[in-house]
């Protein structure tokens, strides 16, 4: 079997049918409950070609009615008795949430982290993880087959598929070609070995690139035409979403936004650069704080002695702040993106300075432009592992 092949396998379809069928699902999934009307508007489609796909997609098991209100417009002849829904009922779509469910895997340097979710992305039960016993291919494929079990709640819809992230370079959802973190420099075909342990379709991502289709589909750039994620931690990553689909770039990701120069003041990276964005990585930052209190310090007691206002920690805290905010008008400036939202382990650092991350956006912005549209997200591992199953779940709408 082919590359491609095993790929079309890996991920099969939930129905099949013509592209505009597919879109009408993705639409769904993205902004339901929505009405017949709004569909009709949204994608230039007539209402008899709307119609026809809708009871396609009603037929196949995909989507199904919902009572929704129209806010303000009462029925006629009837008064507003002050009840919670004040208006002329309509009638929604919605994708059906007791159909399918998938398994998302984030992996990282440290650990494997699983969510239990249906096809709009909401969690059966809490994450389950487990830390990260080998770097070793087949060692890692047997644990993750053996996490599934318990990762799996019960009484729940049949798991059609699995999708995990991994910090690097992947090809056709399968291959990963390179994971610094898991110190893999070579093909590794991480999605058929995981299929084969387990039985269940796999497909590989990109974990930036899932975070950003989930912030897309199901999170809080929902309906944006072009938006971005930023992520500091481990180190620094970035992609960009044109007409609400992630730009393809055959060398993304590489890490290259790490190496941007921010600040000529700060410490030097691994590779001789002065000040470049690697400074807001977790081990830089800590290097740079062990260097102003003269003792071997890590990051996490750096992030420690920060929310404790140790003074020497919370000057490094708002130097990061300011950094970061260096950044984001970078990217606001070149990409232009309606939206930057950022994530990774060092961005609480980052949400502790709200004003200093400000400051740095408006150094490097004209003063009569109009102001950054940034959102920090609460970091936690379990998103990026729900962020791989948005990318399984595209996959499956197709």
């Amino acid at each position: 079997m082919s590359a491609d092949q095993y790929h079309n396998a890996n991920v099969p379809l939930w129905f099949s049918g013509s592209d505009n069928m597919h879109r009408v699902a993705r639409t769904i999934a993205q902004r339901g409950p929505i009405s017949r009307i709004q569909l009709t508007h949204m994608l230039g489609l007539s209402q008899g070609a709307l119609s026809r796909i809708t009871a396609d997609l009603l037929h196949e098991g995909v989507i199904e009615e919902v009572n929704t209100f129209t806010p303000g417009i009462l029925d006629e002849g009837k008064e507003n008795d002050g009840s919670e829904h004040r208006g002329r009922p309509q009638t929604g779509l919605q994708l059906r949430t007791d159909q399918v469910s998938f398994i998302g895997i984030n992996i990282h340097s440290k650990e494997i982290i699983m969510e239990h979710i249906n096809v709009l992305c909401q969690p059966y039960a809490p994450s389950y993880s487990e830390p990260l016993e080998s770097f070793e291919p087949h060692a890692l494929t047997k644990q993750i087959a053996r996490m599934i079990p318990q990762c799996t709640a019960p009484h729940t819809p049949p798991l059609v598929a699995i999708g995990i992230s991994v910090g690097g370079h992947h090809t056709h959802d399968r291959y990963v070609q390179y994971a610094p973190f898991l110190r893999w420099n070579s093909s590794v075909d991480l999605g058929g070995m995981v299929s084969d342990a387990t039985g269940l379709p796999c497909a590989i991502f990109n974990d930036i690139d899932s975070l950003l289709l989930k912030e897309g589909w199901f999170g809080s750039a929902t309906g944006l035409h072009s938006y971005a994620v930023l992520t500091i931690g481990a180190g620094v990553g970035y992609s960009l979403a044109v007409d609400g689909k992630a730009v393809n770039y055959p060398d993304k990701s590489f890490g290259l936004v790490g190496h941007i120069p921010l600040d000529f003041t700060g410490p030097r990276c691994s590779i001789g650069h002065v000040g470049c964005s690697s400074i807001l990585t977790s081990d830089s930052i800590a290097a740079e704080y062990s260097a102003e209190v003269g003792h071997a310090v890590s990051y996490e007691q750096f992030e420690r002695d920060a929310r404790a206002f140790v003074p020497a920690a919370v000057r490094l805290a708002a130097r990061t702040a300011h950094r970061l905010g260096t950044l984001i008008a970078i990217v606001a400036n070149i990409a232009m993106p309606q939206k930057i939202i950022i994530s990774g382990e060092g961005s609480g650092i980052a949400a502790m300075n709200i004003e200093e991350v400000r400051t740095g956006i408006t150094q490097y912005r004209h003063s009569q432009a109009q102001a950054v549209d940034f959102e920090i997200l609460q970091f936690t591992w379990s998103d990026w592992a729900q962020a791989a199953g948005a990318r399984a779940i595209a996959r499956y709408i197709g």
